[in-house]
């Protein structure tokens, strides 16, 4: 199971900025730094800054700082944001009733690892991805 791009992204975003000394980013750094097409980075800024996760900075030396602790932002909150956690507890095959007492061909199989990444998204936080020695953004 793999993120969507947009979620993909938004989470890169949110852990370059918790990894680096910088306070302040201007989407032009985030787009050099990160190789994410400008206008998806701006989108996204918008959308996590309408969720209160950053905030906007106007002026010379303006771009975008936390506006909540990143000891508060789940994985699953910031996915939540750009694209909704359903498809990550729903059926693997699709199903809409797909149930313990209607099971799909791989739900039984499949029930204990989306447990397991959906635990994981709802309970890391941001700023449990700091000082990781991560080399990849």
């Amino acid at each position: 199971m793999n993120l969507s791009k947009t979620s993909e992204y938004a989470l890169r975003i949110l852990s370059f900025m918790i990894n680096s000394d910088r306070q302040v980013f201007s989407a032009k750094y985030l787009v050099e730094s990160l190789g994410i097409p400008d206008k998806y980075l701006r989108h996204l800024m918008t959308d996590m800054s309408k969720k209160g996760f950053i905030k906007s900075i106007q002026g010379r030396e303006g771009g975008y700082v936390f506006a909540k602790n990143a000891s508060k932002i789940f994985l699953s909150d910031v996915v939540d944001s750009v694209e909704g956690m359903d498809k990550y507890r729903g059926c693997l095959l699709g199903f809409n009733k797909c149930n313990e007492d209607q099971p799909c061909s791989l739900h039984k199989t499949y029930v204990p690892v989306r447990d397991m990444v959906v635990g994981f998204l709802t309970t890391t936080t941001i700023l449990e991805l700091k000082d990781m020695n991560i080399q990849k953004f």
